[in-house]
């Protein structure tokens, strides 16, 4: 994991570089795109017109992936809140300790095990060490379906 400054007063605000990228690219489109409708007589013009929608297009492409990513990113903060609400209320509390030691991967994948296997699984994965998705997921034995997914 890449090291972070702490955060403060000062520089917590963020402005994701990716998002002014998306933003320049269709900001730019439109401006290339309106010269062009100025000079469409021209070849100029019309040289001026693609350029702008291509880069409408990219920077469409681009913003749309940015929102599936967001969107998968604070899914996945929902999860690890929700799943160690849902381990403190399942588990003894003399084991509540060990749910810090759970990976946002591990609480992931767990969340799809039910109430009465979940203590038994989530021993099973710390004492293994089991970090994979597809290995979790495939111990569950009663799955608990997710129709909420994002």
């Amino acid at each position: 994991m890449v090291e972070q400054p702490a955060q403060n007063f000062a520089n917590h605000v963020v402005m994701p570089k990716s998002f002014m990228i998306a933003a320049g690219m269709m900001l730019l489109g439109l401006i290339l795109a309106a010269v062009g409708l100025f000079l469409v007589k021209q070849t100029a013009g019309t040289c001026l017109i693609g350029t702008g929608l291509a880069l409408q297009c990219a920077g469409g492409m681009f913003g749309l992936f940015l929102m599936r990513s967001y969107a998968t990113k604070l899914q996945d903060r929902i999860i690890r809140t929700e799943m160690r609400i849902r381990l403190e209320k399942i588990l003894p509390a003399d084991r509540h300790a060990c749910i810090g030691r759970l990976a946002l991967g591990q609480l992931i994948a767990l969340r799809f095990a039910s109430d009465a296997e979940m203590a038994d699984l989530v021993q099973k994965v710390l004492d293994d060490g089991i970090g994979d998705l597809k290995t979790i997921k495939s111990m569950v034995k009663d799955w608990q379906g997710d129709y909420h997914r994002v």
